[in-house]
């Protein structure tokens, strides 16, 4: 059964930065297109970045230029570098994999203070 860890969340000021990790078990990991969701109080879940097994990337507008999303298969890790937060990026984030994914992990709290 896949299982999946989010960490690397905080509280951080506007302008601030943050790494956040997912550590996938369970699953052939290099396969699957991984995707960073986030949802913040009282909106649906989104999806903000996703990438494919060889690398490939995409993002949601309201945070392209800003976030990265990469991965290492070996490690079987998907990150997300956050630079320039700002408050509206407030939320839990989650990794999954974009396509079927699997039961969600706890997630990460992401604050930025205002």
């Amino acid at each position: 059964q896949v299982q999946l860890v989010e960490s690397g969340g905080g509280l951080v000021q506007p302008g601030g930065s943050l790494r956040l990790s997912c550590a996938v078990s369970g699953s052939i990991f290099g396969i699957y297109v991984m995707g960073w969701y986030r949802q913040a109080p009282g909106k649906q879940r989104e999806l903000v970045a996703d990438i494919t097994g060889g690398g490939s990337t995409n993002y949601a507008d309201s945070v392209k230029g800003r976030f990265t999303i990469s991965r290492d298969n070996t490690k079987k890790m998907v990150y997300l570098q956050m630079n320039s937060l700002k408050p509206e990026d407030t939320a839990v984030y989650y990794c999954n994999r974009k396509y079927a994914s699997t039961s969600w992990g706890q997630g990460t709290q992401v604050t930025v203070s205002s």
